[in-house]
C-alpha cells in the first residue's frame, strides 16, 4: 500500500449499532478478511487492519456509516463474532470489542496464548499499556 501523510477529523458519536447491521458487518467482515488472508496472507491482513485509513474504509465497506472513532470498537466486535468460527483455519484471533468487552482483552489474550502457545501475559501487559496511552491521548485532545 502506498503511504500518505495527513489527518482526519473523526468526531465521537453516541448510540449503538443496530443488531441487523452488526450481524451483516460480522458476515461481510469475515468474508473480506478470509479473502485477504487466502490471497495475500495473514501478515498482509494485519498490516491493512493497522493502517488507519484502510481500517476506516474497511468499516465503511462493512456498512458502518458513522464517520467517527466509534467505528474501531464496532468493527473489532464484528470481526470477533465473524472470525471466531474461522480462528483455527485462518490462524487469527480477535480480542476486545465495544464497552465491557474491551475490558476482557487481557484475559482473552492470556487464554489464547495458553491455547495456541505464545506469551499471552506479555501481550496482555502491552495491551494495558496501549490502552492507557490511548486514553491519555484522548483526554489530551488527540
Amino acid at each position: 500500500m502506498t503511504s500518505r501523510s495527513g489527518s482526519a477529523d473523526l468526531p465521537l458519536h453516541g448510540g449503538r449499532v443496530p443488531r441487523w447491521l452488526s450481524e451483516r458487518m460480522a458476515k461481510l467482515g469475515a468474508l473480506i478478511c478470509e479473502a485477504v488472508v487466502i490471497e495475500y496472507g495473514r501478515d498482509e491482513l494485519l498490516q491493512r487492519l493497522a493502517h488507519p485509513f484502510w481500517f476506516q474504509s474497511f468499516g465503511a465497506v462493512m456498512g458502518m456509516d458513522w464517520h467517527s472513532s466509534g467505528i474501531t470498537t464496532s468493527v473489532i466486535g464484528a470481526l470477533k463474532r465473524g472470525l471466531g468460527p474461522l480462528e483455527k483455519e485462518l490462524g487469527l484471533h480477535v480480542c476486545g470489542g465495544r464497552g465491557k468487552y474491551s475490558r476482557n482483552t487481557p484475559t482473552e489474550l492470556i487464554a489464547i496464548g495458553d491455547r495456541v502457545g505464545f506469551d499471552g501475559a506479555a501481550l496482555a501487559t502491552a495491551s494495558r499499556l496501549v490502552a492507557k496511552v490511548d486514553s491519555a491521548a484522548v483526554q489530551d485532545g488527540f
